[in-house]
This record gives C-alpha cells, structure tokens and sequence, in this order.
C-alpha cells in the first residue's frame, strides 16, 4: 500500500531527542529546547514570539482564550476545515459561524465575511487549507474595519506566503500543528507566534496552569498545554530541514499535475500569483466529466494498493456543531460540494516519480474502466 503520508525521521532527530533525554528536558518546564524552538520557529515565520503547545489544536483553544473570547462571542471560520478549529471556539464557550469556500483554491470566501458578520462577532479564524494562503490583504481589511480579532489556522501551510510573506504573520496569532503528517514534525505538538508582547506573555500564562505568584494561587483559569523538551529538540531539528522540505512537496505537486492535468474531470491544486503553496497533501477534486464518482474512484485506488484521504466535512454540516446554542445554519455550497468530490492522493516526500506515475495510470485507468 501507498500511504496518503509517512514521516521521515532521520539520524539528526534522533539524536537531538536523545541529547534532550540525556540533559532530562523530558518536561515542558524548563531546559534549553523550548525557548529555543519557539524563538527560532516565530523567527521563520517572521513574528517575535513562539509559545510551544501540546498540538495544532490545543494551539488554537489558547489562542481564542488569549484573545478574551468567551460565552455567546461568534467566531467566523473556514468551513471547510478541520473539526479542530471549530472546537477551539467551542472549548471557550463561544459560537463557530462556518464561511463557504471559494472554488478555486477551496479557502475561505472571503467576499462572504461581511454578510455574517454581527455585533457578536469578535474574531475570524481563516484556514491556509491544504498549504495554500488565504487572501490575507483583503481578510486583514475586514478585520480592521470591524475591529476582530485574526487567528490564523496554519496547521497544513509552514511556510506558505502571500505576497512573500509567510502564513501566521498575518492575524494577532498564528497556530501552527507539529503532528506526524505536518510538513514539520514532534510526533505531537503544536505552536502559538505573534508579534504582540500582550499576547504572548497571555499565552505563556495560560498554557502553564496560570501560574503567577504566589505559584499555587491563580487569579485565571489556565490549561496544561505544555510541550516537553525532546519533542522541542526535535521540532528544531525538522525546522533545519523545513526548506528542503518544502522544496520536496513543491515538486512532488509538479510531478502529479504533469499527469493529473492531462485527465479531464479532475480539479488539480491551484497556486495563486502572489502564493506559495507548500502542498500539504496534493488534493484534487472529481466532477461530472471523469465518468466516475470519488467514492468510486477511491475504492478502486485502494484495490491497487493506493491510500486516499476525503476533504474535510464541513462545518455546517457538522452534528456536534449544529445542536449548539446560537449556531447558525448557513449554506455553504461550495464547501458542501468539495466534500462530496475531493480527495488528497499519496503526498509523503519520499514518494518517487515511478509511484506517481503508477498513481497516476491507475487513476486514468478508472475514468476508462
């Protein structure tokens, strides 16, 4: 089987965890790792300030609570994403308001934003979907005019631009995700960057218990998200790499539009003129014109030995989502339909040219089949 992704771990990272072992930066209390991979990772990316977390998702839940959102807020969001972003919200008492996609890059709409907005809307959570930016320019606009709050959700776009600036310098915070299949990796983990003191001191506060003085006395309700130190020596580790990387998944997304573009029916992964997409997954769609449906499709890969992933359920149709108070029920037709016809094809950075080809002929076989 072809897996949809597999981490490469190598010599250097083993080492630098086992350097962390050997020092016991087995917490997420102190030692040298942490505060080095925050500050060298925010620095990538262009902010000031890195908070290391336990996950992508954890990142998310304390930057919405960093940013004072509580009970009743409305938060817009990219609906079609995962369900991770919309329970950062959730987890803080507020309401997520899922946006549509726009069809061309599948990200959040956002000549949609303002047509939502209300006076309860405190902030907006766009999503880098599959690697590629959001329009920021026109999002950061909005945001301004009605004075919200930005969190960018960047768990699949380290190191994305737009308009050569990277994803996360944007928004108030950026959050990225350090799971297994990221384009840079601590097995699990995660991280807040911002460029704003105020916010970063918050978010260090929260994530350690609120812990002030004296240590057992807390004035505010804080969370556990603590990174330990060998995940933190590995995250610096990958983050050497993070540009070969990169440069691995940019090539691979050429090698399979080669093909892919050559099949009518199928939608490829867009790359905007003022983006780089770092191509998370290669994620395509089917339409009418393939003869076949996705679901179709994908069970024949899988015969031949070919994992696929689907795109995300939307946030609008979510059921977790649609009995909480204060949801709104909102269409959103296009994330609606990328969720019926997309699908991401084997996307690991060791895949040769011979595999893609192989991925790529069974798929042409299928349309004919």
């Amino acid at each position: 089987m072809i897996p949809v992704f597999e981490p490469v771990i190598g010599k250097e990272e083993i080492k630098a965890v086992v350097d962390a072992l050997k020092k016991g930066e087995i917490s997420g209390s102190y030692g040298k790792y942490i505060p080095e991979f925050e500050q060298k990772f925010a620095q990538y990316c262009g902010c000031e300030y890195g908070v290391a977390v336990t996950s992508g998702t954890t990142a998310l839940q304390l930057a919405v609570a960093a940013a004072g959102i509580k009970k009743g807020d409305e938060v817009l969001l990219s609906s079609s994403t995962n369900i991770a972003t919309a329970l950062a919200v959730v987890h803080n008492g507020a309401v997520p308001i899922p946006v549509d996609s726009e069809p061309i890059t599948w990200n959040m709409n956002i000549d949609l934003i303002e047509s939502l907005i209300t006076s309860k809307t405190k902030a907006i959570i766009p999503v880098h979907l599959y690697g590629h930016p959001v329009d920021m320019g026109g999002l950061m606009k909005i945001a301004k005019k009605y004075n919200l709050v930005v969190i960018e959700d960047c768990a699949e776009s380290h190191g994305a631009t737009y308009r050569g600036k990277k994803t996360g310098s944007f928004g108030d915070m950026g959050c990225f995700s350090f799971y297994s299949n990221k384009i840079i990796t601590t097995g699990e983990g995660g991280m807040v960057i911002t460029n704003n003191k105020t916010f970063a001191q918050k978010l260090h506060l929260l994530k350690n218990l609120a812990f002030a003085k004296p240590r057992f006395v807390h004035q505010q309700i804080g969370f556990n998200f603590r990174m330990t130190g060998f995940q933190a020596a590995m995250g610096l580790a990958q983050l050497r790499k993070i540009e070969k990387i990169i440069n691995k998944k940019r090539k691979l997304a050429k090698s399979y539009s080669k093909y892919l573009e050559k099949i009518k029916g199928i939608q490829t992964p867009n790359e905007a003129t003022w983006a780089r997409n770092v191509y998370w997954m290669y994620a395509i769609t089917i339409n009418r014109e393939f003869g076949i449906n996705r679901d179709t499709l994908m069970k024949k890969l899988s015969k031949d030995g070919i994992e696929t992933r689907t795109f995300f359920c939307p946030m609008n149709q979510q059921p977790c989502l649609q009995t909480l108070e204060g949801f709104r029920k909102i269409h959103c037709p296009v994330a609606d339909e990328i969720w019926k016809t997309g699908l991401y094809l084997p996307s690991s950075i060791t895949l040769k040219e011979e595999q893609i080809q192989f991925i790529y002929e069974k798929i042409n076989e299928a349309t004919h089949s």
